[in-house]
């Protein structure tokens, strides 16, 4: 029995990937309705083998709704499933609501998460039969709705009743009222969330934000005014800007807001150790990164923030290269030269599982942020890879956050040349300053000998063989026998100390990662 699956979206990026992931399991084919969105969710779900439908202006949930399954029925389905993409609706309950439309037994199915007494609302798993048409429409209204509405599953032979004539929330309740007043089995079952995150926890916690601006008068505002009501402070570093951005943050009528200005400009990274400094000072259990660009999604907040109140990291960063569709809009130079600096930054940092290093969009807790020499933080735009080695070297866990990347009308005033040198320059030495200070003074290991005899034997390999190669095919002068095979063994022995070098090095944070949360007590 063919089931096509009609998600309606409108700036869904965070969770579009995951649920139509999710679905796919579970249905023939997809069609996402984009409600003119802004942000990435049309490209990420049409690379991901949706039918996207896009409306060139936002219309509404009804509209979405009605457009979807207009595309739907071109497929000839005998099931239509309706969910949201906002994380509320979980794919793996799809069988749940199919299966009784499939044995013949109801017309509709609905998903919903609770029921609330005082309504009046059916209980679960409750039938509306054929002769209570007045206590359904006395029993469901717009005001007894739950998070989770709107997750049904139809019949085929039911579409020609649906009329889609309410919008906002209440849309979902009609079409259930379009189905039983057509005559049709009506039936309501539990479901579950996709993503139930309480955002009422993190009122027993002080996040801040930090923002580094520096001419951002055309986004700065934008930035600040979508900060969620859950952030204690912001802090704005205006980092000597030569525009109007000073002028827009005196504009903005936020209580939270903190204003750090920069006579001279000391970089990004120096606007975000002030900004780190200033929420220690006054006692932030959480400070959290975002530029003044409106690049970072505040939606994606909370799942940075679960993990370190959860105890599962004391950093949280995010990751634009775990799939090609939270790709979109990176440049095919950026993503290059971003993947060589993620793997600079793994042997660097100690940290193999990471990602998108360059990635500031991050949260730390009080506990590391006060014990990693946050003030000798790099200030160029590599603070970030030197805030991992940072962490890494006084046993601090870190944690990826897949989410799209976000570009707009922001303008990027790197130098990629000069960032490239200096970023990789500043890796290198940092490297060898946690090879001391974590497997020297802190503590000692053997693989500080397995680098270093892989540093100097590689090197000499390499020069060996150049002058080798000079001598024997260039200029054609004789050589011993036995050079290449010294060379040979040079550049082996090197690549061996390296590699096992490297191996231990993993095992070691590894292990570290189980004891962690006890080093800085």
């Amino acid at each position: 029995m063919a089931t096509v699956a009609v998600i309606p979206t409108f700036n869904e990026e965070v969770h579009i990937h995951d649920v139509i992931k999710k679905t796919k399991h579970y249905v023939d084919a997809i069609v996402v309705v984009d409600d003119c969105s802004t942000d990435s969710t049309a490209f990420i779900a049409h690379n991901l083998g949706a039918k996207v439908v896009k409306h060139e202006h936002h219309m509404g949930k009804a509209e979405a709704l009605k457009s979807g399954f207009k595309a739907a029925m071109a497929l000839n389905p005998e099931i239509i499933v309706t969910l949201y993409a906002n994380g509320k609706h979980n794919p793996e309950d799809i069988p749940k609501l199919v299966e009784p439309i499939y044995w013949l037994e109801y017309d509709v199915v609905s998903g919903t998460t609770h029921f609330s007494d005082s309504t009046g609302f059916p209980t679960f798993d409750e039938e509306f039969s054929s002769d209570e048409h007045l206590l359904f429409d006395a029993k469901v209204n717009a005001d007894s709705l739950d998070k989770c509405m709107g997750f049904t599953a139809f019949s085929s032979k039911i579409f020609d009743t649906l009329h889609f004539h309410e919008n906002g929330d209440s849309v979902e309740v009609s079409l259930l009222k379009d189905a039983y007043n057509g005559g049709f089995n009506v039936r309501m079952l539990s479901s579950s969330c996709l993503h139930n995150h309480d955002l009422e926890l993190f009122q027993d916690y002080r996040i801040g934000v930090v923002v580094a601006a520096y001419n951002e008068e055309t986004l700065i505002k934008t930035t600040v005014n979508g900060m969620p009501d859950y952030i204690d402070r912001i802090y704005v570093i205006n980092d000597c800007s030569t525009d109007a951005t000073a002028e827009v943050l005196k504009t903005i009528d936020d209580q939270r807001l903190s204003i750090i200005t920069h006579e001279v400009n000391q970089g990004v990274g120096a606007a975000n150790l002030h900004g780190y400094q200033e929420a220690l000072k006054e006692n932030m259990d959480i400070v959290v990164i975002m530029n003044g660009d409106n690049q970072m999604n505040p939606l994606q907040l909370p799942y940075l923030l679960y993990p370190i109140i959860e105890g599962k990291a004391d950093y949280t960063k995010g990751n634009r290269l775990f799939c090609e569709e939270y790709r979109v809009g990176m440049s095919k130079w950026r993503a290059f030269g971003n993947g060589l600096l993620t793997m600079v930054t793994k042997i660097a940092s100690g940290y193999w599982h990471i990602m998108d290093p360059q990635n500031g969009y991050t949260a730390i807790s009080k506990k590391a942020l006060s014990n990693i020499e946050i003030h000798t933080l790099y200030t160029y735009y590599g603070y970030c890879n030197d805030m991992l080695i940072k962490l890494n070297t006084f046993g601090f866990r870190t944690m990826d956050i897949p989410m799209p990347s976000r570009y707009g009308q922001e303008k990027s005033s790197i130098k990629y040349g000069r960032y490239m040198g200096k970023v990789s320059l500043m890796l290198f030495r940092k490297f060898l300053w946690r090879l001391k200070t974590k497997y020297m003074i802190l503590n000692f290991h053997p693989l500080v000998l397995f680098y270093i005899f892989g540093m100097i034997l590689l090197p000499l390999g390499f020069v060996f063989g150049v002058y080798i190669f000079l001598t024997k095919v260039i200029f054609g002068y004789p050589i011993s026998p036995n050079f290449p095979l010294l060379d040979a063994l040079l550049i082996i022995t090197g690549i061996q100390f390296t590699l096992f070098a490297m191996l231990f090095d993993m095992q070691e944070c590894n292990r570290q990662s189980d004891f962690a949360s006890y080093r800085c007590k």
